[in-house]
């Protein structure tokens, strides 16, 4: 088998078990091949994974203690699912086991405008909870593109396209309940903005990958609707000539909201796909926040940046509709370059380095990309050094495979030697085990391990993930 294709040991699952879940849980708990394959799916290009052995759909925090307690009791993994908009194989069932699908615990349970935090269900999407809380003048800005789950996007420590103003899950998650490995039910954090209470839990498992446990309720920070939006869109005659716009715009601390990269040949997909009429050149779009008067400096100044790297094209998005149009593009990137290749799937990467050495960094994984004539799409969330490549593969085509894999390979190497990080928002999953090890270190691992081993010492939280 191909090396970089995870390892698959699934383990018995006694009868007696499916049994019990029969008992205890009855149509919520399925085995039909269609409900096991679709929870045996996510958005990475491992296809060859067979599907977990059943499906529990939890209704309550109840319903996921007593799933876990009963797989605890016959040693079965279980693996969490929200909507399965992972990108590294998060949700695949390489040991086997069930799927506990929390995506009916959708509710928002609870809003404190006047402290601004919001609690709800893992299920509830991130778009759910906007709109929630847009009456009461409020959202949630961490928007990593999909209309993810609140529950998938704390389990990976996701970001996107707001994180260069507003952070990530790790800095918006304020308070947790999650079912650990036995089925008991803790508590970690309050709503308080700070604490000096003990080891900090909540960091611990926002980020876990559901290998710690399942998240059950999350209090989350919450922002005031800024007063002005504007958004807009410029091109420029190169990569090099964008990515030292948006590193001069940080430099000089202009506190935009959102500075997303699309190279030339992604707005191409993406006009094809969203019928769009952009310049298929080097790209930039950004969005601003603030009041009146601050919206219109802070885009005076990007404008002046702009214009003396060469941008042409500045264009203003200031109606809501306008605004929606330009980023339902950019989301739908990723979509609109699967459908670029017919029956592709894509090796994506994520890496984040120091803005300082984004350029050298992106530019010579283009160089790369491009001597292998193998099809790619490149988009970033540049602004906090984030950038994306996805490798359009023909999933049956061992050769492709492996020529993405060794580019991968080479932009996260040069990733980590530029101090950056190997992900900076997709998590570890199985495709960047490795890299893990490389990045923090056999040590640190190890003790990712030991803390891995005392909370779940039968290894059936989402097994053979972020380390074997």
């Amino acid at each position: 088998m191909n090396a970089s294709l995870p390892a698959i040991a699934i383990r018995d699952v006694p009868s007696a078990f499916t049994d019990a879940l029969v008992t205890r849980f009855g149509t919520q708990f399925s085995q039909a091949m269609a409900v096991r394959e679709q929870h045996g799916r996510d958005e990475s290009a491992f296809t060859h994974v067979p599907p977990p052995c059943g499906v529990v759909f939890a209704l309550s925090t109840a319903d996921v203690s007593d799933a876990v307690a009963l797989a605890a009791h016959y040693r079965v993994p279980v693996i969490p699912f929200g909507v399965g908009s992972s990108l590294e194989g998060h949700l695949l069932a390489v040991q086997g086991g069930i799927s506990v699908d929390v995506s009916r615990m959708n509710q928002v349970l609870r809003i404190d405008a006047e402290d601004l935090t919001v609690t709800v269900q893992p299920g509830v999407t991130r778009n759910a909870v906007n709109a929630a809380v847009k009456d009461q003048g409020l959202f949630f800005p961490i928007d990593p593109g999909a209309d993810a789950s609140i529950g998938g996007m704390s389990a990976t420590r996701a970001s996107g396209t707001n994180a260069v103003r507003y952070g990530t899950m790790r800095e918006n998650v304020l308070a947790l309940e999650v079912v650990t490995a036995s089925g008991e039910i803790i508590r970690t954090g309050t709503r308080a903005k700070k604490s000096s209470a003990g080891y900090d839990l909540t960091r611990l498992m926002v980020g876990s990958e559901g290998t710690l446990g399942v998240m059950t309720e999350i209090t989350l920070k919450l922002y005031p609707l800024p007063e002005a939006v504007s958004a807009a869109v410029c091109s420029f005659p190169s990569i090099e000539a964008a990515v030292r716009a948006t590193i001069h715009i940080i430099q000089m601390g202009v506190p935009i909201a959102r500075c997303e990269f699309l190279d030339a040949q992604t707005v191409g997909m993406v006009n094809k796909h969203a019928k769009l009429n952009l310049r298929e050149e080097a790209m930039l779009l950004m969005e601003f926040h603030g009041s009146p008067a601050g919206v219109k400096e802070q885009a005076e100044i990007v404008q002046d940046i702009a214009t003396d790297l060469g941008g042409q094209a500045f264009e203003w998005a200031t109606t809501p509709e306008e605004r929606t149009k330009l980023w339902a593009a950019r989301h739908n990137a990723y979509f609109a370059a699967i459908q670029s290749r017919p029956g592709c799937r894509a090796i994506s990467t994520d890496t984040c380095v120091p803005i300082s050495r984004l350029a050298d960094c992106l530019l010579d994984s283009v160089e790369e990309a491009n001597a292998t004539g193998l099809p790619y799409f490149l988009l970033g969330h540049v602004g906090d050094g984030n950038f994306h490549f996805g490798y359009l593969i023909d999933p049956d085509s061992e050769s492709e495979r492996n020529t993405a894999e060794a580019l991968n390979h080479k932009l996260v190497s040069r990733a980590l030697a530029l101090g950056g990080t190997c992900t900076g928002e997709h998590g570890i999953g199985l495709h960047k085990m490795d890299f893990l090890r490389t990045e923090a270190g056999e040590g640190a691992v190890a003790m990712m391990r030991a803390i891995k081993t005392a909370l779940d010492p039968h290894n059936i939280m989402n097994p053979g993930k972020i380390f074997s």
